[in-house]
């Protein structure tokens, strides 16, 4: 399995869609031209300052393979030149789309039960294409009929600056350079992989997936255990099981769910809660986990699932959850789930990294239009 952000991952109970199998999906027509069009009646979006705000780039929102292509072997002018000349055909989805989707169905659900409420989910498009790209990009955001209403096209510039002044939560991109800026601004970032297949995934309830560790976590415990060994990693967290984890970069992601999530459950929804959330770690539950679980206590966040694994391979247990969304640390984790059809997120954050700024993944120039 090699690794192509944003491209195939030869390495990015409820009624469910199919995105990825051989039966049509209903986006299938996405590759017939369209007449450029503006939906009407869409609902009013939020304030940045009381939204989530979920920022992607438009190369995991959508499918670019052939635009990139043309970028990186012709040049920018004819790039700008050939999206100009298709401005009326839609990009297919990409790996974010269906969490996208699912975002939009918790909003709806939302402004049914709190008609005056911002606290929603807010989807930003951060690009660094020319705004001359921008019709397109509109264009087929109506065409899926996603409701994005803010747009970021930087020109060629990186976008990163900006994600602060949109107020984001969570920062997801093709280009591991711009995800490690953001983390370094504090900005909750994850570079995402489309699996050469994905898994059916629910259109009624967002479901998460974050592993632990150096993702919801600090890599604390984990440099414990790259330095002496499992036998040293479980003295240590038995010592330490109550006092709490730091937080790591994807807490305040979480943070985020939980504050839409009370907001069903004070409707007497907690059961039937459109989000669903769940811890999946390659800790041991009896050795390891009693301080996973405290620290979330203490946080005062909720997990809905919580699987320790003892070191067992993830990619199966995502394949039953089905998650829209996955988190990881480490490369290996992402590529099994990825291989399972799960898409999955790097979060390139703590000790388990070891490449540099520039290393092996980093193949895409920070130039590139994302």
């Amino acid at each position: 399995m090699s690794l192509n952000t944003g491209q195939s991952l030869t390495v990015s109970g409820q009624d469910l869609t199919k995105n990825g199998s051989s039966s049509r999906a209903p986006w299938e027509d996405a590759r017939t031209v369209l007449k450029p069009s503006t939906p009407t009646r869409k609902p009013k979006p939020p304030k940045p300052e009381n939204a989530i705000t979920i920022a992607v780039s438009a190369r995991v929102l959508f499918t670019m393979e052939k635009e990139q292509q043309i970028y990186e072997q012709q040049g920018m002018e004819d790039y700008i030149k050939y999206q100009v000349e298709h401005e009326t055909e839609p990009f297919s989805p990409g790996p974010a789309f269906s969490f996208v989707k699912a975002l939009e169905a918790v909003n709806t659900q939302l402004r049914e039960l709190y008609p005056e409420s911002e606290e929603l989910f807010d989807v930003v498009l951060m690009t660094n294409n020319h705004a001359n790209v921008g019709l397109r990009l509109i264009n087929t955001i109506n065409h899926h009929q996603l409701f994005i209403e803010r747009f970021c096209m930087t020109g060629g510039n990186s976008p990163i600056g900006y994600l602060k002044a949109y107020h984001a939560n969570l920062y997801l991109s093709a280009d591991p350079i711009k995800v490690r800026e953001a983390l370094e601004e504090g900005i909750a970032a994850a570079t995402m992989f489309t699996p050469e297949k994905i898994m059916e995934v629910s259109e009624t309830q967002l479901r998460v997936a974050f592993d632990g560790d150096a993702v919801l976590f600090s890599d604390e415990s984990e440099r414990i255990y790259k330095a002496h060994g499992l036998d040293k990693f479980f003295e240590h967290e038995k010592a330490h099981e109550n006092k709490p984890l730091d937080h790591g970069p994807l807490k305040c992601f979480l943070e985020a769910l939980g504050k839409l999530q009370k907001k069903f459950y004070a409707k007497g929804q907690r059961m039937d809660c459109p989000i669903r959330t769940y811890l999946v770690t390659a800790r041991s539950a009896a050795s390891s986990g009693t301080r996973a679980l405290k620290t979330l206590r203490s946080w005062g966040l909720e997990i809905d699932e919580a699987l320790f694994l003892a070191g067992a391979p993830k990619g199966p247990m995502l394949e039953k959850i089905r998650p829209h969304i996955f988190f990881d640390d480490q490369m290996f984790h992402v590529e099994g789930a990825a291989e399972m059809g799960t898409v999955a997120c790097h979060v390139p954050y703590g000790i388990a990294q070891r490449v540099t700024k520039r290393g092996i993944w980093d193949k895409d120039t920070s130039s590139a239009p994302k």
